[in-house]
């Protein structure tokens, strides 16, 4: 008698419900055990487990285990529950039964499905219909998760398993984002120092010294889940430019939740591919915010300027990344020069005369700080003082002047609707009674149908437009409340700078042009006010 050494091979998907005992591990080791006690030619040797991992893939850790210990010698026969613990993909799963467990001398065994290579006499159909049944199982697990997950994120669920520094998993089944106090402190002294003109690097390093734990550490230190593989592997992880740049250019922070923007492309593939912006989960406040929307598009902004840091500084010079030159275009260098113990400070465009540039050859630094410096002032003082003249106009007035032209404008495309939709319904009785031919309903539904939605389209502009007046004042308020807060300064400084300027164009030696942030939102509220001026004088 031929004796077998055997592994006992257990899966279990993380898609299965462990609710049922049939499917635990304890369950389906007992039943192997049982298996091999019946059966004296075979002796364990080996039981190797895969905990939560899809049979759809062969790349299971505990099953490339089984397979070497195959390839060595060291076992010549496999048992498992039944075939979907082997695997669910009919083609792998096919091969490893009719071509790899034999090249190697395996036998087969799969209890409840009565699968066993030493019998000659095994229904091979059988086998093959009930692994085809198996992936089918397999693809309509695939399709009812993904649907779950995406109708979860849409709602505003968390569904990562690990969740972003600075909150915490919380509620029903970890569905929220709560802020911890600790992390979220760390986040906002972060955005605080991007603000200021720090480095990424610089920040990172400074968090080092002060001791700050990385996200990493933080999560270690307190018991929390966290990833494994790769970094995280290494017993000393530091705050690094990459992890404070991760954290800057994350929306969550803002409490906006973005999921679902890798995918695999098949249910058989392990791979992620990034999918497209328009089809990612987002939801606005679905919870608490730890930064400002503002200081968040902020952040973003500079990161699209050139901001690099000089080898001496800590944090960039005041105007990195906005001084244009007003002749080519290009970005202005800063030099610095030394004259009998005084040092010079300028800015001048490398282009050069010799590549068609004719702008002027520098402006000094303290030349230009001060003419910015006076020019910001002039324009916050306008600013404020267009939200005095903004504020004399009440809601009342609006909803009565504005509101109500805008509804009888609604009013009006809601008539011919109303004519429209009489016209088209007595088409098709002109149609039977003989009055129109066939060609001239069919042109008549198109034309009724084209302007039907056509005033559909101008209800809903005009609806757009009233939510726009109601929401005037609070949109006003976020935009002017980014001028106001520096209303009365003394000094010029970076924040200052990225937060109220766009571009500084340099146009001459004592001429500049400067583009101010939210420049857009000015202008549609000098037409308010002008349209309003007009309506009170009439």
């Amino acid at each position: 008698m031929e004796l077998y050494r055997a592994i006992k091979y257990i899966r279990l998907s993380y898609t299965d419900d462990r609710t049922v005992e049939s499917d635990s591990v304890g369950n389906q080791r007992r039943m192997i055990d049982d298996f091999i006690a019946k059966h004296p030619e075979i002796e364990a040797v080996a039981e190797k487990v895969d905990d939560g991992y899809s049979g759809v893939l062969f790349d299971r850790p505990a099953f490339q285990e089984m397979m070497d210990m195959i390839k060595r010698g060291e076992a010549n026969c496999v048992i498992v529950k039944d075939l979907s613990r082997l695997g669910r993909e009919y083609i792998e799963t096919g091969r490893y039964m009719r071509r790899v467990f034999p090249a190697y001398g395996v036998r087969f065994i799969a209890i409840n499905d009565n699968v066993d290579t030493a019998n000659e006499g095994a229904d091979d159909l059988a086998v093959s219909v009930k692994n085809i049944m198996n992936e089918a199982y397999a693809r309509d697990i695939s399709i009812k998760t993904r649907s779950a997950l995406d109708a979860k994120r849409r709602n505003g669920d968390f569904v990562g398993p690990f969740s972003v520094y600075g909150y915490i998993k919380s509620g029903e089944q970890h569905k929220k984002l709560i802020i911890d106090p600790y992390a979220a402190g760390v986040v906002r002294e972060i955005f605080r120092r991007r603000l200021d003109g720090f480095s990424a690097q610089n920040i990172a390093e400074k968090l080092n010294q002060e001791g700050i734990l990385s996200p990493l550490a933080f999560r270690r230190n307190n018991g929390t889940p966290y990833a494994t593989g790769g970094y995280s592997d290494h017993a000393d992880c530091k705050w690094s430019a990459t992890t404070v740049i991760r954290i800057l250019q994350d929306e969550t922070y803002t409490g906006t939740l973005v999921q679902g923007k890798q995918s695999t492309p098949h249910f058989k593939l392990k791979a992620m591919e990034m999918k497209p912006a328009s089809e990612w989960a987002r939801v606005e406040n679905a919870h608490e915010a730890i930064i400002s929307r503002q200081d968040y598009e902020l952040v973003q902004r500079i990161r699209e300027i050139d901001t690099r840091t000089p080898p001496s500084r800590d944090s960039v010079f005041i105007f990195s990344g906005v001084l244009i030159c007003g002749c080519c275009g290009g970005r202005m260098t800063r030099k610095v020069r030394k004259y009998k113990d005084t040092e010079y400070v300028y800015y001048f465009c490398p282009t050069g005369k010799k590549h068609g540039c004719t702008a002027p050859t520098m402006m000094k630094e303290n030349d230009l700080i001060g003419c910015v410096t006076e020019s910001l002032k002039v324009h916050i003082e306008n600013v404020i003082s267009l939200d005095r003249l903004l504020s004399t106009i009440s809601q009342e007035r609006l909803n009565r002047e504005l509101i109500q032209e805008y509804n009888g404008q609604i009013t009006n495309c809601e008539v011919q609707l109303t004519r429209i939709a009489s016209y088209k319904g007595r088409l098709y009785e002109n149609l039977i009674n003989g009055c129109l031919t066939k060609e001239e309903y069919l042109g008549l539904k198109k034309q009724y149908s084209d302007e039907y939605d056509a005033l559909q389209a101008a209800i809903t502009g005009w609806q757009e437009k009233i939510t726009a007046v109601k929401e005037n004042r609070s949109e006003r308020s976020r935009w002017i409340n980014q001028f106001r807060q520096f209303e009365g300064m003394q000094g010029l400084d970076r924040k200052a700078v990225v937060q109220l300027i766009r571009s500084i164009r340099i146009v001459g030696k004592s001429q500049i042009e400067i583009t101010f942030n939210y420049d857009d939102e000015y202008e549609k509220a000098l037409a308010i006010t002008a349209q309003l001026t007009e309506r009170r004088a009439v």
